[in-house]
């Protein structure tokens, strides 16, 4: 049975980790150097690392943070945030990321994912979803860290990229965003027809919400970040639980 990931989200703005409730009210965390590396202590399975305000300010990663972000770490880094070319994915993944997810370009540039997913591969190319319900059954896909709306429906729009060939798929969920009410499972189950890896975000609350989330919607992995920064509990405590419910989990 394969393992399970859990995976901490480090939500970059300048030079520190930030985090806020619906993705708005932001407030300063830590430091990203300090905090992906008690991650990776911790039994971090992969780091996701999203720059937030990059593509709202229209800038480019801070590659030299990144750089030295990765050589902290051993396990896979996924990063993110004002990606709007291939010269962006290379020095993305020559400053240390494994994988590159991209959210607002892609958008707007569909054909970018197919043109990404043959530069890079499939296993390289993540899309990144911000979505936020709209009405029973639907959510809207929004852009720039969870700022502006699209007018596309979140699920047709992951369908879409899919089969331009990305090969991993991370949601978040605006609406349990920052919250720590639990995972969004209607969401969750909404997408859980992907044909490619599902990690689900957004709204977890304890050890419990994480082992809820995987066994009615099954996503592949599944990633946090309040309940991780603000010391609710460590990522060693909820695989620790998860294993003992009978979840494959990696443990140290």
């Amino acid at each position: 049975m394969k393992n399970i990931r859990i995976i901490p989200r480090l939500d970059i703005k300048g030079p520190n980790v930030v985090k806020g409730i619906h993705t708005e009210g932001l407030r300063v965390v830590g430091e990203p150097i300090k905090l992906a590396e008690k991650y990776y202590r911790d039994g971090a399975d992969e780091i996701v690392y999203m720059d937030i305000v990059a593509s709202l300010y229209q800038r480019n990663l801070d590659f030299d943070l990144l750089r030295s972000v990765a050589s902290e770490i051993f396990i896979p880094l996924t990063v993110g945030g004002g990606i709007r070319s291939i010269h962006d994915i290379n020095n993305a993944l020559r400053a240390g990321a494994d994988k590159v997810a991209i959210n607002t370009y892609a958008l707007g540039h569909p054909e970018f994912l197919k043109e990404a997913v043959r530069t890079f591969g499939a296993q390289c190319i993540v899309l990144s979803v911000e979505a936020k319900k709209i009405n029973p059954n639907s959510w809207e896909a929004y852009t720039d860290g969870g700022r502006e709306k699209t007018g596309i429906n979140a699920v047709d729009w992951i369908h879409q990229a899919v089969s331009q060939g990305v090969g991993e798929v991370f949601i978040t969920s605006i609406d349990a965003d920052g919250t720590r009410k639990g995972f969004d499972r209607e969401l969750a189950q909404a997408v859980s027809s992907v044909a490619v890896p599902v990690i689900i975000h957004g709204g977890a609350n304890s050890p419990s919400s994480f082992l809820d989330i995987l066994r009615d919607c099954k996503p592949d992995a599944v990633a946090a970040s309040s309940i991780f920064h603000y010391g609710v509990a460590t990522i060693k405590q909820v695989k620790k639980y998860l294993a003992k419910n009978n979840i494959s989990v990696r443990l140290k």
